[in-house]
């Protein structure tokens, strides 16, 4: 590593309100991946369903649609570590309710898709001013690097969350709630300790405030098309929610097993965010990412076919690697191109491409698997990504063709 790159590494590690912000985000994506894992054991336990796997995710997919442009303009005009700080409160709430709904034998079908809006709901509002805090928290020159090690810490937490989350539910899933419970709490008073001048925007909530995100990310073509890529990766490569199908059904495994699988993806993504700040891209950088999420998709196809527990990990980790790419390329852009006071609006976008599509990805290999079972629906899904990602090189010249990652004149 260049000495350059140790002093950014080392201004970041000084830099309290960057640090303080990682942390939270930390705790709230650890809770927030083990919450997931015990939800969707508790709902597979209750129902013995695929469709109901996927409806968890589609009752996360709508509100988070339904809400992400307000989001965004919200997180354009009030304090952002105040907004996300709400949102870990209201995911804490939801926690529990779950604990008292599981202890007092309540814990229906109909709770926890209930308790699925409300997740979406807060996840709308989180992931606009979360994208939008960190520029606003380091200098433009240690963007990168902040991304790159924002995205370490995500993975770490992904990583540990379902892992855990599996452990944990070996004693019921009250223990796992009132776990995520105490983890998001604390996320709430280290995101209220951050501070950062904040500059109100003062804008009409007009329809033409609220959607200028879209028309940003439209007129900016490398964004579009590497947010739409992600869109369908996520989309069609979205075989999360049928892992308790291959844990229970095809591997054999149970939920620690499920918490390990669901951790998988994030190893990769760790060892390769790692392996960016060594060595970031520097040269052609659109053809790295398409060939990314093409092996992205040929993964998918590989643990969709798997009988085995160590080619399934291996399989999980592999996609985990290549979406780093992805994420790192496309968030680093983002941030890089857009103005301040559009950050809020374009990170919901952002958000609505790829925050919400998980969980329309997961409700779409829910349905599919109804129809064709769980292999099938992964296979395909994994075919359909590699397609993509071929299909635009054609698509988005632009982004084929993207060299480096400085950014364009506005």
């Amino acid at each position: 590593m260049s000495h350059a790159h140790e002093s950014t590494a080392t201004s970041l590690l000084h830099n309290r309100p960057f640090i303080r912000f990682w942390c939270a985000r930390l705790l709230g994506v650890t809770a927030t991946q083990m919450l997931m894992v015990a939800i969707a054991w508790h709902m597979y336990d209750l129902t013995s369903s695929a469709w109901d796997l996927g409806l968890v995710g589609l009752f996360q997919f709508v509100p988070a649609l339904l809400f992400t442009l307000p989001a965004g303009h919200t997180a354009d005009r009030y304090h952002r570590g105040r907004i996300f700080a709400a949102c870990m409160l209201l995911q804490a709430c939801v926690g529990l309710v779950l604990v008292l709904a599981t202890e007092q034998s309540f814990a229906t079908r109909g709770l926890i898709l209930v308790v699925s809006v409300m997740l979406g709901m807060a996840r709308a509002f989180q992931m606009p001013a979360q994208q939008a805090l960190t520029p606003l928290l380091v200098p433009v020159a240690q963007l990168q690097t902040a991304v790159a090690w924002s995205s370490s810490g995500m993975q770490v937490a992904i990583i540990c969350g379902p892992a855990l989350g599996g452990v944990l539910y070996i004693w019921g899933p009250s223990t796992v709630y009132a776990t995520c419970a105490v983890l998001l709490v604390c996320a709430v008073g280290l995101a209220l300790s951050v501070r950062y001048p904040h500059r109100p925007v003062y804008l009409a909530a007009t329809w033409s405030s609220v959607s200028a995100g879209f028309r940003f990310v439209w007129q900016h073509k490398v964004l579009l098309g590497a947010t739409s890529l992600d869109l369908f990766a996520v989309l069609l490569g979205g075989a999360t929610a049928l892992l308790p199908i291959y844990c229970r059904d095809i591997l054999h495994v149970g939920p620690v097993g499920l918490g390990l699988l669901r951790g998988a993806p994030a190893v990769g993504a760790l060892v390769m965010s790692l392996a960016l700040i060594r060595w970031p891209l520097r040269r052609r950088v659109g053809h790295k990412l398409l060939t990314a999420v093409g092996v992205f998709g040929l993964a998918t196809v590989v643990f969709g076919l798997s009988q085995s527990f160590a080619l399934s990990l291996l399989a999980l980790v592999v996609t985990g690697a290549a979406d780093s790419v992805s994420v790192v390329t496309r968030s680093t852009l983002m941030q890089l191109e857009t103005p301040d006071d559009m950050r809020g609006r374009v990170s919901a976008v952002n958000s609505i491409f790829i925050g919400a599509s998980n969980q329309l990805g997961e409700f779409e290999s829910g349905a599919t698997a109804a129809l064709m079972g769980a292999v099938g629906s992964t296979v395909l899904g994994g075919v359909g990504t590699v397609l993509v990602a071929a299909s635009w090189v054609k698509l988005f010249p632009a982004l084929a063709h993207r060299d480096t990652m400085e950014p364009s004149a506005r």
